[in-house]
């Protein structure tokens, strides 16, 4: 498909003018910054060209609806120089007055020290952990393909915006980076574009001291178009000619290298390492605006003409969205099915009957909840075109592969109404969790990515930012205990399931059987306000008996099963183990131990419920509980009160066959028993409490 008409193609010459917009967001960014004691004046300073260049002639937005679906998006990934973005937002017009650029960094205010989705009209992610942003970038440019796959039919089209992202060194220095750059190559993605900020500074001092590999030839071994500018402080041709090449390249992505220099104007910190974290200080601040032809002693300095010669985007941006309005009317007309799935993906609703009849396992059988998941993830599908997904290399043992769907790729045409539903993210967790995000924050779609449980541990810095934009990306994780056996230690998560659920806004599930299995993807697909993890098993689970009534999964813990007579001690249990403590309960019962066994799939959701179901379903506070877990025993010393005590597993696992290290870890029905009689034994004696 070729690329949307620039901006550029209609727009003069450079001018004085031009120059003295730019030096306005240098003064912005300074002044802001001195106010504030605090930021990184580095980089607006030197990177203001090309990000003037990009917004006034390349930037297809609209600052009066800054949601418009098919806007270009602009990431900054170098979030540490955030007061570069606020003033391009402020200055092109965004609901982001002057009074929030006096107030950066302060509490409460819509300009905190590193740019937050959701907080600040106009931001696309939440960037500052270098590399995130350039992935998330990768996300969204997937996300673009994807859905111009979806919903374009021939010259109808309503998907067609490019992606940027500005770029440092210390991005393209993160291992993430490359791994999304790979990716990104592979798969061909032509509406992707980096802007690199290439001023060979970062905090301790020049890169060369780190970072002296030929760049340019590495993303050219990505598979990337690459394009070179010398000047980016003064020759805004070049920039410009060098965004319109990489626009006009349609089967690769592109990397346009700019050089800059860090702090620019700054008569004794320009160049140096010195402007990157720290303001300038007064004198410093009064030089740089003589050097850049600011008033010296002015903050926040907007002559009427210059704001005037920005807000000229304002009505570029409402005619390009007035006339995709026009397009997407039309398109709407001819395509009302289409329109209908449109719409509804766009607002984050499900159709009606779309958990109806989910895959929950038959009484009596036996599976492993990742082959559970696997039917019910390919059922979801079905009902969901704007749903899809990936995995790192592994979907055979997942179980995460959308049968019949395809794969995913960047080049293929956009008007076949067919795109692949299959992500191959390769081995490649850091940058899956990173681009999910990106597909996420783009808006449209639903995804899901999936790996073994304890390479979790390579995807927590970009879960973390998903809990925090609150994303609703799922996590499909598997071999999720040392009941995968034979891999051994390394691979079997042991801190996992704790580690998670100290996330903020994570809703971790780890589901007991199908019934659960199928519960938790309910409760996943629901959740529009943040990411959710799904627990699952290698081995296989017995269907559970429900005698008391239907699983209550979206409460995360319920009673399964009643004492005969009085509890003498309630046994809670998540997973696997949960079949487990209702062996234990049996053989307790016949000692003539009343045992009550809560299955608690997701301790995040059973903590936000009334303390009045809590009570209920665990019993007095007093009274004895156990908890019976194949892992950490770290975070359930808050679910078992005073006389409580926790099964786990406090070291890591070891190499065997399953059975063997079950027995071993005390993970068998006659183990569990035997240590909560021991447990209630002493109860009078206060002796032992944790395992």
């Amino acid at each position: 498909m070729a690329p949307s008409p620039a901006p550029s193609a209609t727009v003069a010459p450079f001018t004085d003018l031009d120059r003295r917009a730019i030096n306005a967001l240098r003064g912005l960014a300074i002044d802001a910054i001195e106010r504030a004691n605090s930021g990184h004046p580095g980089l607006p300073l030197g990177a203001a060209p090309m990000a003037y260049v990009l917004w006034t002639r390349h930037l297809v937005h609209n600052p009066t609806n800054a949601g418009w679906p098919d806007r270009d998006r602009f990431v900054l990934s170098a979030g540490h120089g955030s007061m570069l973005l606020y003033g391009l937002l402020h200055l092109s017009g965004y609901d982001l007055p002057l009074a929030e650029i006096e107030a950066f960094r302060q509490k409460d205010s819509r300009t905190p020290g590193h740019p937050e989705f959701g907080h600040t009209v106009g931001v696309e992610a939440i960037t500052g952990p270098l590399g995130q942003g350039s992935a998330n970038a990768v996300g969204m440019a997937i996300a673009e393909r994807y859905l111009a796959q979806r919903y374009d039919r021939g010259a109808a089209s309503v998907v067609d915006h490019t992606t940027y992202a500005l770029v440092s060194d210390g991005d393209l220095m993160e291992g993430l980076s490359a791994e999304a750059a790979a990716l990104a190559g592979h798969l061909g993605l032509g509406k992707l574009v980096y802007l690199w900020d290439d001023n060979r500074i970062s905090l301790d001092g020049p890169t060369d001291m780190t970072f002296t590999e030929d760049v340019c030839a590495r993303y050219r071994a990505h598979g990337w178009h690459v394009v070179e500018v010398d000047d980016g402080d003064t020759d805004l041709e070049a920039i410009d000619a060098a965004i319109a090449a990489a626009r006009a390249e349609t089967n690769k992505p592109s990397l346009v290298r700019v050089r800059t220099t860090i702090g620019f104007g700054s008569p004794n910190k320009s160049g140096k390492a010195a402007s990157h974290g720290a303001p300038l200080g007064a004198d410093e601040v009064r030089a740089t605006k003589a050097a850049l032809g600011l008033p010296e002693d002015e903050a926040f300095h907007l002559p009427d003409e210059v704001v005037a010669h920005w807000r000229k985007g304002v009505e570029r941006g409402q005619h390009a969205e007035a006339e995709w309005n026009a397009r997407f009317e039309a398109w709407s007309a001819e395509y009302p099915d289409l329109a209908a799935q449109w719409h509804m993906a766009q607002a984050e609703l499900l159709p009606d009957g779309w958990d109806e009849d989910l895959p929950s396992g038959e009484p009596g059988s036996s599976r492993a909840t990742r082959e559970s998941g696997g039917d019910v993830l390919n059922a979801l599908a079905e009902r969901l075109p704007w749903f899809f997904g990936g995995d790192a290399d592994l979907s055979s043992s997942t179980k995460t592969h959308i049968t019949g769907g395809g794969s995913f790729d960047g080049r293929a045409p956009a008007s076949e109404g067919h795109p692949g539903r299959t992500i191959h993210y390769g081995v490649r967790e850091h940058a899956m969790a990173a681009i999910a995000n990106g597909i996420a924050y783009h808006g449209g779609c639903r995804t899901f990515t999936a790996t073994f449980f304890c390479f979790a541990d390579y995807m927590r810095p970009a879960m973390r930012l998903a809990a925090m934009a609150e994303l609703p990306v799922t996590y499909v994780f598997t071999h999720d205990s040392i009941a995968l056996g034979e891999d051994g230690p390394t691979h079997q998560p042991i801190e996992h399931l704790a580690s998670l659920r100290a996330m903020p806004n994570l809703v971790v599930l780890r589901p007991a059987d199908a019934a659960e299995t199928a519960a938790s993807w309910r409760v996943a697909m629901q959740r529009t306000d943040g990411p959710t993890a799904l627990v699952l098993t290698r081995q296989k689970v017995p269907a559970l008996d429900r005698p008391l009534g239907p699983e209550r999964t979206d409460q995360g813990g319920y009673v399964l099963k009643e004492a005969d007579g009085d509890a003498a001690v309630t046994l809670i249990a998540t997973g696997s183990e949960v079949s487990l403590a209702l062996e234990a309960a049996a053989l307790l019962e016949a000692r003539g131990h009343g045992v009550r066994v809560v299955s608690m799939p997701s301790t995040e959701l059973f903590a936000a419920q009334d303390p009045e179901l809590r009570r209920a379903v665990l019993g007095p506070d007093d009274a004895p509980r156990v908890s019976l877990e194949a892992a950490s025993t770290f975070g359930w010393e808050r679910w078992l009160g005073s006389r409580g005590l926790a099964l786990g597993i406090d070291g890591f696992g070891a190499s065997a066959p399953a059975s063997d290290l079950l027995e071993e870890y005390g993970f068998t029905a006659d183990r569990v028993a035997e240590r909560v009689a021991r447990h209630l034994a002493a109860q009078g004696s206060g002796a032992e409490r944790r395992s």
